[in-house]
């Protein structure tokens, strides 16, 4: 039997694939066309190309697939083509409420002109800030003002002097005192002493105070309608300076309003904010008297800046000046919390207390990307507390509503605005894994109602002579745009190479092009210390085994422990019930095999089968599901006619981790058939593959990383030309091992079996046939599968023995 193994040995050509370079057809990539256009992802794009096409606003897009396979770059590439065909969106500022501050108005306007808008307002408040404390201080506003007090001064004199008048006409004098006005009697033009007035006849007193008190009273309604006169004078001064503070204000706004003609929302402001200047034209004149203090500070050509002026300001949300910009925006958002997302409003401390105004209205992602695309990272949006909720709160209100996390929680009671919510035509493309699109799919409802297309992109691609050129140019552009040293087409076919090997498959390569890339300039780091003016395929080797290298260093432990005996794995001599299977253990992105010993004990029994590793709950689901199998294989394949009778024991020596797969079921058959049997298995050769009910050997992951992990420690403990390992032979089309192994297969001190069915693998462990029924429905004496059935008849005889002894059928165990 040990000769008929030659028979499933796989040829040595079947072991490897390697890129001839002189099928490439060119010397240096720069003797090809670079390309960096992305292939093999054809149904991904079209995808994308629906999504960036469509009107609809709920056919948003979540790309997934593979990390390193250039998602993003194809992304961002299709959606600015698409972009760059689409119209400029318009422009979104926030202004004054005037009627309720603590909701500002949200204003669309035509592509450019919110840069417009508001350095037109920022300069007309400068120029009122100038032009209006100027008309206070012309000639001719003083010249009139002086006109309406001279006419008030005068109303007061001629009434006065008509009092005085009307006084001389009756002997009685009208006198100005330190104290105000009062009446005296007059005699011969002369006033009359106090002593002398005491000195005239009693009756003569009476007349000149009856008198007096006549023309007192008249005085008092004099000096009563002055004040009356006075705020009549001041009225007049106030409405003149209205008219002409008005005029001025009117016709510089007017202006401005001349600018923005046909913009009907802009008119309808600018007449607001005109009536509001001219009700507030005295805070122009504060401002200039505050600036005269501070002569060298210049804040009259900067009145815009002051916070007296901030309710006339433009808070520009959104601005795409068409002659700085072509097309719909492509915005990507790369910390998508709920503040960068869909705004937020700032808040300022004044004397201990936070304030705002709608000039701190701050935009968020979905505001820059109105009109055009919005790229989030799923997993980090899903991170953001709200955030989530808040994107499909706008997609689904197809508004833009800025509120604060501290308001949605109450955390916080201080002044606040509500800004007019902000209409949003934006397409969403989230890019995440496919476990999260599943998740998604299944936990949130309205997910799909949102994101109605999904592109996935390929992992892997046929090898063809189309798709290696592809390959070829694509690698060509990457040098181009990272700046690297050209390759020559050995570096390009050993980088095919190892996209190939990542695929696992000789049929196909990897698009995972960020790990090439990675590989790639490291390469370019290793010419240069060459000097070499181009990379080569030395570079290239290099650069992947010292990557290699870096990350091996638990692999070199667990290798170091095998090589010393603390991990006992036997490469050499034979045992019953003992197989190596193969394991891989994976650590980040470092992938590596792991031989394993595994032992099976058999006895008499109830029929159970025990795994221990199920048992001490360190086997996985996958691992438990494929011992089931393997213990009903052996059910229904020997002794069918008789109860089974088996008590059997598996275990993973010296595993002190979880395991999980069936990749070793077919090894643990091996070594139940082993113990059952009692026929040695040779140590020399491990095994890897699970095992059907119907006994076929199936294909497994990772068969590169076992092969690779087993002829280490065989070269560590010695190559004997003996030892191999065994692997399905649906596995052969992934082989490609490294040149070490290939060499040793070569030079015939290591071989690599293919197997299909358990009977092919046990005759290969043992060197024994394995045998097939007979017409009689038996198997032919001394072949393996004889000795086994052989053994659980004698279980099952046994047991019937034993029962009709205890007067039970079953209680055996």
């Amino acid at each position: 039997m040990r000769n008929k193994a030659r028979d499933y040995l796989i040829p040595t050509q079947r072991l490897r694939w390697r890129c001839d370079p002189e099928e490439l057809g060119f010397r240096t990539t720069r003797d090809i066309d670079a390309s960096d256009a992305l292939f093999g992802q054809d149904r991904a794009m079209e995808a994308i190309q629906l999504a960036s096409e469509i009107r609809h606003s709920d056919f948003n897009l979540f790309v997934f697939g593979p990390v390193g396979t250039s998602r993003r770059f194809a992304v961002q590439e299709l959606l600015a083509k698409q972009a760059a065909n689409m119209p400029v969106p318009d422009d979104w500022v926030y202004v004054n409420n005037f009627d309720t501050p603590d909701k500002p108005n949200a204003l669309r306007l035509p592509a450019g002109m919110a840069q417009k808008l508001r350095g037109e307002v920022e300069e007309l408040v400068d120029d009122l800030a100038i032009d209006i404390p100027t008309l206070f201080e012309s000639e001719d506003y003083q010249a009139a003002r002086r006109a309406i007090d001279e006419e008030f001064g005068q109303r007061q004199e001629t009434a006065m002097a008509e009092l005085a008048e009307k006084a001389k006409d009756q002997e009685i004098a009208l006198l100005r005192t330190p104290m105000g006005f009062m009446l005296a009697a007059k005699k011969d033009g002369e006033v009359l002493k106090n002593e002398d007035f005491k000195n005239l006849p009693e009756d003569q007193q009476k007349k000149i105070e009856t008198r007096i008190a006549t023309l007192q009273e008249e005085l008092s309604g004099v000096m009563r309608n002055a004040p009356r006169l006075d705020r009549e004078r001041r009225r007049r001064i106030e409405q003149f300076s209205a008219d002409q503070t008005g005029q001025m204000v009117r016709d510089r706004v007017g202006d401005s309003k001349k600018k923005f003609k046909g913009i009907h929302a802009l008119q309808a402001h600018f007449d607001v904010l005109c009536e509001n200047m001219i009700a507030n034209a005295e805070m122009f004149l504060s401002f200039a008297a505050d600036a005269e203090e501070k002569p060298l500070s210049g804040k009259l050509e900067k009145a815009h800046r002051d916070p007296w002026f901030h309710a006339y300001m433009v808070n520009v949300m959104v601005s795409r000046p068409r002659e700085a910009q072509n097309g719909a925006p492509v915005i990507t958002e790369d910390l998508p919390n709920l503040d960068r997302l869909t705004g937020r409003t700032e808040h300022d401390s004044r004397m201990g207390t936070l304030v705002t105004d709608f000039t701190m209205i701050k935009p968020g992602a979905l505001h820059r990307a109105n009109g055009g695309f919005l790229v989030i990272d799923a997993r980090r949006l899903l991170s953001e507390p709200m955030a989530w909720t808040a994107l499909k709160q706008c997609l689904q209100t197809q508004v833009i509503t800025i509120t604060s996390m501290s308001e949605r929680l109450s955390l916080m009671s201080t002044t606040s605005l509500e800004p007019e919510p902000i209409p949003v035509q934006t397409r969403v493309v989230l890019i995440g894994d496919k476990l999260l699109y599943a998740l998604l799919v299944t936990l949130d409802p309205d997910f799909g109602e949102l994101f109605k297309i999904e592109a996935e992109f390929e992992d892997d691609i046929d090898l063809t002579p189309d798709t290696r050129s592809q390959f070829a140019r694509l690698i060509a552009a990457t040098t181009k745009r990272d700046e690297l040293r050209p390759l020559d087409a050995g570096a390009v076919a050993g980088l095919l190479d190892e996209a190939t090997r990542q695929a696992g498959d000789c049929t196909k390569f990897s698009l995972r092009i960020g790990k090439l890339r990675d590989i790639l300039r490291e390469a370019d780091h290793y010419a240069g210390q060459r000097e070499q003016d181009f990379i080569d395929a030395e570079d290239v080797r290099k650069a992947i085994s010292e990557k290699e290298h870096r990350a091996a260093r638990v692999r070199d432990r667990m290798r170091e422990t095998i090589a010393r005996g603390t991990v006992q794995i036997d490469t050499a001599g034979q045992a019953v019930g003992q197989v190596n299977g193969l394991s891989v253990v994976g650590l980040g992105g470092f992938r590596f095999g792991r031989p394993v010993q595994i032992s099976a004990r058999t006895r008499l029994g109830g029929g159970k089968l025990v795994d221990i590793e199920r048992e001490v709950e360190l086997g996985g689901p996958l691992h438990s599901k494929g011992v089931l199998i393997l213990a009903n294989y052996l059910a229904s394949t020997y002794a069918r006619d008789q109860p089974f009778s088996l008590h059997a024991s598996l275990v993973f020596e010296q595993s002190y981790g979880n395991i999980d797969g069936d990749s070793a079921s077919a090894a643990e058959l091996f070594a139940l058939l082993s113990s059952l049997a009692d026929v040695p298995i040779w140590q020399g050769l491990a095994v890897t593959g699970s095992v059907s009910q119907t006994g076929r050997i199936q294909a497994i992951g990772a068969v590169n990383d076992k092969v690779e992990g087993f002829f280490e420690t065989c070269v560590d403990q010695g190559l004997s030309g003996d030892q191999g390992v065994l692997i399905p032979s649906s596995n052969v089309d992934h082989l490609l091992l490294r040149e070490d192994i290939f060499g040793a297969v070569e030079d015939g001190k290591f071989h690599v079996y293919a197997i299909e069915t358990v009977d092919q693998g046990i005759g290969i462990l043992t060197g024994r046939p394995s045998g097939e029924r007979g017409k009689d429905g038996s198997f032919p004496p001394g072949t393996i599968n004889f000795l086994v059935e052989s053994k659980l008849a004698g279980f099952a005889a046994r047991r019937v023995e034993l029962a009709s002894q205890r007067g039970s059928s079953g209680d055996l165990k």
